[in-house]
């Protein structure tokens, strides 16, 4: 049977014991129809890029199915009539990742306090400042706007 990456935003207003009772409603679905779900990771609330359906978050899930494309459809069909899921992206893949995806990995690498974190002098990242009188020098290169001594001077006669 082919293989599924599915992803589906539920609105931020449910709860997560909502969002898991969705999650076993389609899983059902995907058995009732002859596949199955390989694998289910829940990956939290996110913030949105933009809004929608006036939500700024959502509970982001990820199913890896192992199905027909009849039984595919199917849910997306269900998801597509509910009010709770914002959007949903199912991909067609040669073969299920093991292990932890992408994003729980780099979860895992966010809580690590093992490396220093921005903060130089004055509060801004890498240890720079800028010079607030002189036009702001950054090292490597020019400032950001010249003095006007630098400035070439203009010709009297020229207009």
């Amino acid at each position: 049977m082919p293989l599924y990456e599915h992803v589906f935003l539920a609105r931020q207003d449910v709860t997560s014991q909502q969002v898991e009772a969705l999650i076993e409603q389609y899983k059902a679905v995907l058995e009732g129809l002859g596949g199955q779900v390989k694998k289910t990771e829940y990956w939290g609330v996110k913030p949105l890029a933009y809004r929608i359906k006036k939500n700024r978050k959502a509970h982001y899930t990820l199913l890896n199915i192992d199905a027909p494309a009849a039984a595919v459809a199917e849910l997306e069909r269900q998801q597509g009539i509910s009010e709770d899921i914002l959007r949903i992206l199912t991909l067609k893949v040669e073969e299920l990742e093991e292990g932890p995806s992408a994003m729980l990995q780099r979860r895992d690498r966010d809580d690590r306090d093992d490396r220093p974190r921005g903060g130089g002098r004055d509060g801004e990242r890498g240890g720079f400042r800028r010079d607030r009188e002189g036009g702001g020098e950054r090292p490597g290169g020019g400032g950001f706007r010249r003095d006007r001594e630098e400035r070439a001077p203009r010709s009297e006669g020229a207009e």
